[in-house]
């Protein structure tokens, strides 16, 4: 369990604080909106309405006590911008903060953002990757370079185990585990046989995956 300070209750900071919960963090929220605030009241341990762009604010809530500050202030850049920035001069041990375009992002980083999330761009390279083609069926990015696919077992590969197809040292991609009617399998073994009702989660570069699976 970690303790959370959550600043900015719109759409994305309520989502969040509400999946926090169920993961049995203490959520500490903040917005300038009573409304936003009263909202997620049910879903956290304790809000306050406030301005996070006030010093004095930031720090009667004992900023260095938060294992992490989670800034998704959304109609106001210069205001998460600045709250960042205060975040991290009064000793935020770790600071994330929502950016909506690139040239945020980067000023983010500059000024005192540990991490940033993307909402915007990273759903929509999901969406592109994930309905343009019928035999992906999910994808979660790792870095730049790697990411995992769940795709449907490629028609050559169909009754044949993984060691015999040996794909590894063919492909370069590693099999996580295998899916059938929703239910995950990650005990992959060499002499697991490959069967058209499975789909499997495969990771690897994505040239490699791109190359393999005809991305």
């Amino acid at each position: 369990m970690k303790s959370i300070l959550l600043i900015g209750l719109g759409l994305l900071g309520k989502h969040i604080a509400v999946h926090l919960n169920e993961l049995g963090h203490e959520v500490m929220a903040v917005d300038s909106n009573e409304e936003r605030v009263n909202e997620v009241m049910p879903f956290v341990t304790s809000a306050q309405i406030g301005d996070s762009t006030n010093a004095e604010f930031l720090r009667s809530l004992g900023i260095g006590n938060y294992d992490i500050c989670i800034v998704t202030i959304s109609d106001n850049f210069q205001d998460s911008l600045e709250t960042t920035s205060l975040l991290k001069e009064l000793g935020a041990k770790c600071v994330v903060s929502r950016a909506e375009r690139d040239v945020q992002e980067k000023f983010l980083l500059r000024n005192g953002a540990d991490h940033v999330v993307y909402p915007e761009k990273q759903i929509a390279k999901w969406t592109a990757m994930r309905y343009t083609t019928d035999h992906i069926f999910d994808y979660i990015e790792i870095d730049r370079q790697h990411a995992i696919f769940e795709v449907e077992i490629p028609e050559s590969w169909v009754g044949k185990s993984i060691g015999e197809l040996d794909i590894r040292r063919k492909y370069g991609i590693n099999i996580l585990a295998t899916k059938q009617d929703g239910k995950t399998n990650v005990t992959v073994t060499p002499n697991l046989v490959l069967t058209r009702d499975l789909t499997i989660l495969a990771l690897g570069e994505y040239k490699e995956l791109q190359k393999c699976f005809q991305i």
